[in-house]
């Protein structure tokens, strides 16, 4: 006899429909799962057999032939182990096969019956709504994150025995808040703590303004101690509050990676990541042997902050060069095809050479020329040319520390680092783009329509461009950078001030002190 039960395979942020084959048939007692199943699918055979048995049902004496089609799409994760029973039970009439007509069901069975957690409960939710499903059987565990989609009846289950029971109707479904509900509730945004403020110099402040409201990537070079880490975690406090559709897709991404620590909200702040420099490629870029989300696309709508940059391997930092202006990373592999999103703010910070203190007025610095040569070479050249702002960190000062113990605050030190600023900002480019909500992501062609240059401004790029021999993506990152100054300082039309400014932060001088000059690449 055949039962069938639809449920669904995680592929990358989507999950696409899976229908659960069973057929028993004369032969000696045995399961054989076939549809591209992976190891974990495979160990289902033995879970669901227990979780029979310790349920009060029979267990299947016949052969027992389970597919999973699509037969040419690879299905990963124990998520298959609840509509497997439920089709066995059906297809061994222990359960009425109609019970099973457009019911979707995803969830780990225990070995007594008990049904466990999974992840990427929204992307499965989403696929049984856009198909129209007439209810989710999902854990309990995981009831309140499907309820964050809409329109979609969600029957949270917390065993095998209990869930036929109440498909028989024998006992009636635990009500669930509906998605409104908790999304009304749990707001997307709240503001965050704040942490206490860093120790700004000079241009810090207007740099870490610059970079939230038009979302420029950042390097700070600066000597140990200097504060680039204390600057880099003040970013996600400054950015403007996520949109509700930004919150679903990081919950979405949180999801797919096992990251849920709050079910029942939309996930509320920017990310804000922080891998360590011996992290893999897998790690930081995402995929692995059961494709999951990397740091890259854990920090999407949020900030990647790479300390130590220069000890990152250099093959590893190149990966992320087509991810940083696409906006999304596509991995491709042999028996994978993923894409995630990645739309981030990048700051990296390192030290000026592998001691630390070169152009420190206090410490020598003891690296020769090559030594220094050698540690800037892991960061290649059109790496850096795709960071906007390049800024070097000098250690702050008396006055400067006694500030951020609150001894001698100085108010005029970070005028910029007010987030009301920064929103007031972002709505200028909204209104004027509306497609592109920040102005790291405007074309060519968009500048010239919307970026109001004055012909001043013009000719002191032309000027700029040509004396520094910038690369095409650098003359067009400068132009970007003086459209988000003109935003900040609330003026409708770059002037040559923006541009001028926007050159101070493209430092060709990164790693010069008094007795040499070397610069890194523009």
């Amino acid at each position: 006899m055949l039962a069938r039960c639809l449920s669904a395979s995680l592929q990358g942020l989507d999950a696409r429909a899976v229908t659960v084959e069973v057929d028993l048939a004369p032969g000696l007692p045995g399961v054989q799962l076939v549809g591209l199943p992976d190891k974990a699918i495979q160990e289902s055979r033995e879970r669901v057999r227990s979780a029979l048995r310790n349920s009060g049902f029979r267990g299947p004496l016949v052969r027992v032939v389970v597919n999973l089609a699509p037969a040419d799409l690879r299905k990963e994760g124990p998520i298959f182990d609840l509509p497997i029973a439920l089709a066995l039970l059906a297809a061994s009439g222990q359960l009425d096969r109609p019970l099973l007509d457009g019911l979707w069901c995803a969830g780990e069975l225990g070995l007594d019956g008990s049904v466990r957690p999974i992840r990427g409960t929204i992307a499965i939710a989403a696929c049984a709504a856009d198909n129209n499903a007439a209810a989710l059987v999902i854990p309990e565990g995981n009831a309140a994150e499907a309820a964050l989609i809409p329109s979609l009846s969600v029957r949270p289950v917390s065993d095998l025995l209990t869930l036929v029971q109440q498909l028989r109707n024998r006992q009636t479904w635990r009500p669930l808040a509906s998605a409104t509900t908790l999304q009304a509730t749990n707001p997307a945004c709240p503001s965050p703590a704040r942490e206490d403020p860093p120790i700004l110099q000079g241009q810090a402040a207007r740099a870490l303004a610059i970079a939230a409201a038009g979302a420029h990537h950042l390097l700070l070079v600066g000597p140990p101690g200097c504060g680039k880490t204390r600057l880099a975690r003040q970013l996600p406090d400054l950015l403007p509050p996520l949109t509700e559709r930004e919150a679903l897709t990081i919950t979405r991404i949180r999801s797919i990676a096992g990251l849920i620590n709050n079910p029942t909200a939309l996930h509320s702040q920017r990310p804000f990541r922080a891998p360590h420099h011996s992290c893999s490629r897998a790690a930081l870029l995402g995929g692995g042997v059961q494709a999951k989300p990397g740091e890259l696309s854990l920090a999407h709508n949020g900030v990647l902050f790479l300390d130590e940059l220069a000890e990152f391997p250099r093959q590893l930092l190149d990966l992320l060069r087509q991810p940083l202006e696409d906006g999304v990373i596509r991995l491709r592999r042999c028996r994978v095809s993923n894409d995630y999103p990645c739309a981030i703010t990048l700051i990296g910070a390192t030290n000026p050479c592998p001691c630390g203190w070169l152009g420190d007025p206090e410490h020598d610095c003891h690296c020769s020329p090559s030594q220094r040569r050698r540690y800037w070479q892991r960061l290649s050249g059109p790496l850096l040319d795709r960071l906007d702002l390049k800024l070097r960190l000098d250690r702050p000062s008396i006055h400067a520390m006694q500030g951020c113990l609150g001894l001698a605050r100085d108010k005029s030190q970070d005028p910029w680092l007010n987030p009301e600023v920064i929103a007031a900002a972002r709505q200028r480019m909204l209104q004027r783009n509306p497609d592109q909500c920040t102005n790291r992501d405007l074309e060519a062609r968009e500048l010239g329509e919307v970026g109001a240059i004055e012909p001043g401004a013009m000719q002191l790029w032309e000027d700029v461009v040509r004396q520094r021999g910038l690369t095409t993506r650098s003359s067009l990152q400068l132009l970007r950078v003086s459209r988000t100054i003109a935003d900040l300082n609330d003026r409708a039309k770059v002037d040559d001030g923006a541009i001028a400014e926007a050159c101070c932060f493209r430092c060709d001088d990164l790693l010069r002190d008094d007795h040499s000059a070397a610069a890194p690449s523009r």
